[in-house]
């Protein structure tokens, strides 16, 4: 088995930690504390192919495959979670609902300018009553005509404020739950679709999180993206992906945590000597080093079953998710114990690192959903 990465990957994710050390990290305390996005960077992002990175090249993309993504995403994360997350959507669950579920109008229409930034994608799935629980979805799309009418409120959607392309999941058929969503593609702009409530977060917090209200939005047929009533399937297979980019998240934070750690250790005196001397503080670092190393080992393999077309890997897809979220949310914690009470104040990295970490183990899934479809798969039911 060869670990090693291509030459095009290697210069593809150097290329992603260039640009997160140049353009997100100088700026990403201030957008943490005023809760904004960093839109110029996701733009140029787009335009430098991170994009539409599992976009074939006919449909504008850079189609570097699964693993390059995943190492960029590692390295954008480590600077700027928020944004990384931004990217994560776009790429994992907007462009790959369309590019697997699509028409090839659709393909024509959206992937172009989704794969080069032009238009910045969001995925709306999450109600307020429907969050782990779809079948519980109260959003409803009513065909009239050659129209679908949409009511209902969304919550929860990352770079809702400002995305150009929604992806929205709603119950064309109430009676079948769950079994009963379909799955639209809205443009901004859309009459009776506006942008609710901002979402104040503990955590990554340069990634906006709204409300999404809709309110007799109508949609030509044309918006429906694959067949009527498969909007689960559709969600479900993108959130297989999805848990690549949010796992390669939690392990960037992870790395950044530990680098602090490291970084204080060394500089911090007590008793005489650097912390760092100290056997307790050495086996925290190993055991966080450890942690990181085999994450990003189950991180690589999932992303090269996806990207040499397994097509079943949902059990390792959730594997990867609970285990380097949960793995991330150990390392913040020792990272933050070696600090000591400065990890606990606002000017150490680590204080927003340990907010950032702590979704990851919720959304796309939480890790009792990873554990539940984890369960499942392996009994079969």
């Amino acid at each position: 088995m060869d670990f090693s990465f291509t030459e095009e990957q290697t210069m593809i994710i150097e290329g992603a930690k260039r640009f997160a050390e140049e353009k997100l990290a100088p700026v990403v305390e201030e957008l943490d504390a005023k809760g904004q996005p960093n839109l110029s960077a996701l733009r140029e992002l787009g335009q430098l192919g991170y994009l539409g990175m599992m976009v074939p090249v006919e449909h504008g993309g850079s189609d570097v495959g699964a693993v390059a993504y995943a190492g960029s995403m590692v390295e954008l994360s480590k600077a700027d979670a928020g944004t990384s997350v931004a990217v994560s959507v776009h790429n994992s669950l907007v462009n790959q609902a369309v590019l697997e579920y699509g028409t090839e109008e659709q393909k024509r229409e959206y992937l172009p300018k989704l794969s080069t930034g032009e238009w910045i994608g969001c995925f709306s799935l999450t109600e307020p009553d429907a969050g782990s629980d779809p079948g519980s979805m109260r959003m409803a799309a009513v065909h009239s005509g050659d129209s679908w009418v949409l009511n209902g409120v969304k919550n929860f959607t990352t770079s809702g404020s400002f995305a150009d392309v929604i992806i929205v999941f709603a119950q064309t058929d109430p009676a079948k739950g769950a079994k009963g969503i379909s799955a639209f593609i809205l443009k901004k702009g859309t009459p009776g679709f506006e942008v609710g409530k901002f979402e104040n977060k503990m955590g990554i917090r340069s990634a906006t999180c709204n409300e999404l209200i809709f309110s007799d939005c109508r949609l030509p047929d044309a918006a429906l993206l694959g067949d009527e009533h498969h909007g689960l399937k559709i969600a479900l297979s993108t959130l297989d992906g999805g848990r690549i980019g949010i796992a390669s998240q939690a392990i960037g934070i992870a790395e950044a945590a530990l680098e602090e750690a490291v970084k204080y250790a060394r500089e911090r005196v007590q008793f005489g000597q650097p912390i760092s001397q100290f056997q307790g503080i050495q086996f925290m670092l190993a055991d966080m080093a450890t942690e990181i190393e085999m994450a990003k080992t189950m991180l690589f393999r999932v992303a090269w079953m996806k990207e040499s077309g397994e097509k079943r890997y949902t059990r390792q897809a959730a594997m990867l998710k609970l285990f380097a979220s949960e793995m991330s949310h150990r390392v913040c914690h020792k990272s933050l114990q070696i600090h000591g009470g400065y990890g606990y104040m606002k000017e150490y990295k680590i204080e927003r690192l340990y907010r950032d970490q702590r979704i990851t183990e919720i959304y796309e899934g939480t890790s009792e959903i990873q554990r539940y479809v984890i369960a499942r798969d392996i009994l079969g039911i």
